[in-house]
């Protein structure tokens, strides 16, 4: 008696009879006012396709964990959670991935997530990241890029900046400054170098943008360079 009391407080209202049926699907977006990449229908359609919509089944042929993997298959969801309620309805509670960074190479476009994981770049996907291009694979992109997007989306000053990074090769870097943040001073080509110790070259970079303007004050130049400790060299037009 004690056993079968154990397993009713255990399983709760579970203990519905297997032969009765789901009466209804609730799905539902969590994260919809942050973004919209998937829709309810297409979540729906996705789960006839599999075969595994829930409702006017009974609950012993209705797979909770059959369906949240299919949810979760999708390639815009980040997370989902599937479950059953005393009434018999099944509920899905998800969210959809988060874009961190656009990459754009000469045979393919895609995103990096911020589980560094790679998305796909639909055009549902309006976000304002940090774009890169060139000669960029995959590792890097979700590893030294994506920490990259990370601090630039944290920097105050750099946040709004910095809009385009360009790799010709892991130790040639360029860094393309957003247009109207631009003085008349300086152009919008950036050469990092190699993306090691990035923070350290675009603390003097602001040193020079914010203290050196009057100094150089009318003069025009086509890059600055970053690679040398302590310095801006700032290579001027003929």
């Amino acid at each position: 008696m004690a056993g079968m009391l154990l397993a009713a407080m255990i399983w709760g209202y579970r203990m519905t009879p297997t032969d009765t049926p789901c009466t209804s699907l609730d799905i539902r977006i969590t994260d919809k006012a942050e973004r919209s990449y998937v829709t309810v229908q297409e979540l729906s359609q996705l789960l006839r396709n599999a075969d595994l919509y829930p409702v006017g089944r009974t609950l012993d042929v209705v797979s909770l964990s059959r369906m949240e993997s299919a949810v979760k298959s999708h390639p815009m969801v980040r997370t989902a959670d599937c479950y059953l309620t005393p009434r018999n309805e099944v509920k899905i509670r998800l969210t959809q991935r988060v874009p961190l960074l656009r990459v754009q190479t000469p045979t393919e476009t895609y995103l990096i997530d911020t589980d560094r994981r790679v998305m796909p770049a639909r055009e549902c996907v309006k976000d304002k990241m940090l774009l890169a291009t060139g000669n960029v694979g995959p590792q890097m992109a979700a590893s030294q890029l994506a920490e990259f997007a990370v601090w630039l989306q944290e920097d105050d000053y750099w946040r709004t900046r910095i809009h385009h990074l360009h790799v010709q090769s892991p130790q040639m870097i360029y860094l393309y400054l957003a247009p109207g943040d631009v003085t008349r001073t300086t152009t919008e080509k950036v050469v990092l170098g190699p993306m090691r110790g990035y923070e350290r070259k675009l603390a003097k970079l602001q040193t020079f943008l914010e203290k050196g303007r009057e100094a150089t004050k009318d003069k025009q130049y086509y890059e600055l360079d970053l690679r040398y400790r302590g310095q801006v060299i700032a290579r001027k037009n003929i």
